[in-house]
């Protein structure tokens, strides 16, 4: 499948993947992430069995905090 990550696009082998399994993939294991699905927001107790389609656009951001 080919999907839009985070204004990107990127290829997987799989037809579909859970946002956990996608995460788990590119490494992004930070402690602060916002996950949008399509423009929605994807709390993050749904990311194991929320289903990425080809297509999708999916965008996972970092938070960062400082002064």
């Amino acid at each position: 499948m080919t999907i839009t990550l985070n204004n990107r696009p990127e290829s997987f082998a799989a037809e579909t993947m859970s946002i956990a399994r996608i995460m788990d993939e590119k490494s992004f294991h930070f402690k602060m992430l916002v996950v949008k699905l399509n423009g929605s927001l994807i709390a993050g107790e749904s990311w194991p069995k929320t289903v990425v389609r080809d297509g999708d656009r999916l965008d996972i951001i970092h938070l960062v905090s400082g002064g």
